[in-house]
């Protein structure tokens, strides 16, 4: 069910950029682009008939008069920080962010580092960037920030970072993740605008919490579910109902960090701020574009079970701490919602049941559960041939492509051939093929076998589809199932007690 027009949100955004740089008392903006610039799985989920490519897409439109700045702060490179998401490391994701833009033929103006530490390995990243032609810049530790503005805002302060020349009238800043340093670029670069007689503005892109939308709107809820690790909590703009006389949503890192924004730009422009709340200095129309609210509701709802979900799965990993678990759960006591009402997770658990209690040989079976588009629950589990994601995801596409059951799409030899080369050649300790492996053996099969190439052509029906496993997924698992569009949740189990081979 659609909720969400996509169109008329890239209009309403741009137009509304576009009014913020063509004010008379601008002569450029710094537009701080926070959350996913690509790929906004979460918009995408919670807002159904967003674009998940919506941000970048409307960029593009704005191709002519923009240029991108990438912040990325230092410790993270020193440390190895990875996005989750991904699975890659925030340096690697500045490459992958930049031959992004590119594709969309927006102009790379430099890379900042934010707060320069002298590290082997952040080095070795600046030079490599140097090599491939992209400017690199160094930005410190603000001295005074946050309190002593007159210190911040001088020589000592902002003055110690170099310019970052730009030439275009709308510079994005943007980074891999939050801490990336996006606001404090965006501040020292003002602060030289004006020590250059130039008239220059900055604002914030944003799209969660949508700002007028309640509360306990589960739209806005979802976006505390997905941020439980950072304990971003989502309140009234105070500051935008005691100035508008206007209730809005925003959250409670911008409330803090507002007042010291505010007296910053202050003091760079020697005038009273424009923004009288974080609010205020917000772009977001993403709540003009939402045209089924109910749709969006249950959608939402969905969003924070699976998140709950995640986090029991992390918490078990170690990845977060039992806070951050509470704070899911409470998230879900507050729409009275429970696991069992993700549509797929009773199926899965149950048939795991089923089949443990009808043979011992079943007690570690590992099964999942896909809904199709038409709504319609399939499961694959697990065996001495394949993990369950791909048993799960050959039944599907079977299903789907009217395939009898005992129909084989790929050959028992073939799988026999690759799961000797796994043990006898390449001294792997498990001889089970995940889901991957499955889906390459799969293609090879199609060149010569017409149902396994009617089911290929099957593949890209599961983008969208929901499924849970009965088990941890393991990571490349987990990685392919995303590569498939399919939304993945597990029960946080380890059906064995390896630690590294599971």
């Amino acid at each position: 069910m659609i909720g969400f027009d996509a169109d008329k949100y890239i209009e309403e955004q741009s137009k509304y950029i576009l009014e913020r740089i063509s004010c008379n008392t601008c002569e450029r903006l710094y537009l701080e682009f926070g959350g996913k610039l690509v790929h906004d799985k979460h918009a995408m989920r919670v807002l159904p008939g967003f674009d998940e490519n919506a941000k970048i897409k409307l960029l593009h439109r704005l191709r002519d008069q923009a240029e991108v700045i990438i912040c990325i702060y230092a410790g993270d490179i020193a440390t190895n920080k990875t996005r989750a998401d991904f699975g890659i490391t925030y340096d690697l994701e500045v490459l992958r962010l930049i031959d992004t833009f590119r594709k969309y033929d927006l102009s790379i103006n430099s890379v900042v580092i934010t707060r320069y530490i002298d590290h082997p390995a952040v080095n070795v990243f600046i030079n490599k960037l140097n090599r491939r032609g992209i400017t690199t810049y160094k930005h410190f530790m603000t001295k005074g920030y946050p309190t002593d503005v007159e210190t911040i805002v001088s020589e000592e302060g902002y003055g110690v970072n170099p310019y970052v020349t730009v030439t275009k009238p709308l510079v994005v800043v943007n980074g891999p993740g939050p801490g990336s340093g996006k606001l404090a670029t965006c501040l020292s670069q003002l602060y030289h605008e004006h020590r250059l007689g130039h008239k220059a503005r900055y604002a914030k892109f944003e799209t969660f919490p949508i700002w007028n939308l309640p509360l306990k709107h589960p739209v806005n809820m979802a976006y505390e579910a997905a941020t439980v690790d950072l304990k971003d909590v989502n309140m009234i703009d105070f500051f935008h109902l005691e100035a508008r006389g206007l209730a809005a949503v925003n959250y409670n890192r911008d409330m803090e960090v507002f007042p010291v924004v505010k007296r910053i730009i202050e003091k760079i422009t020697g005038e009273d701020s424009e923004y009288l709340s974080p609010t205020d200095m917000g772009v977001n129309r993403v709540g003009f574009s939402i045209t089924n609210d109910e749709a969006c509701r249950q959608a939402a709802s969905q969003e924070i079970i699976r998140r709950y979900l995640i986090s029991l799965c992390d918490y078990k990993r170690g990845l977060i701490d039992e806070d951050a678990v509470a704070r899911a759960k409470l998230l879900m006591d507050e729409l009275k919602l429970v696991p069992e009402d993700r549509a797929v997770l009773i199926p899965a658990r149950a048939y795991a049941e089923h089949k443990r209690s009808q043979d011992a040989k079943y007690e570690n079976v590992i099964v999942m559960a896909l809904e199709l588009p038409n709504g319609t629950i399939i499961t694959g589990r697990s065996s001495r041939r394949m993990v369950a994601c791909a048993a799960a995801v050959l039944n599907a596409i079977k299903h789907m492509s009217g395939l009898a059951d005992d129909i084989h799409l790929i050959s028992p030899s073939v799988l026999e051939t690759i799961q000797r080369l796994k043990t006898d050649i390449l001294a792997h300790e498990k001889s089970t093929l995940n889901c991957e492996e499955i889906l390459s053996a799969l293609t090879i099969s199609a060149t010569t076998n017409p149902s396994a190439q009617f089911a290929v052509e099957k593949l890209l029906l599961l983008k969208g589809c929901k499924a849970h496993c009965t088990a941890i997924l393991s990571d490349r698992d987990s990685q392919t199932l995303k590569d498939l569009g399919i939304d993945a949740t597990s029960d946080p189990e380890y059906l064995t007690n390896n630690l590294y081979f599971y």
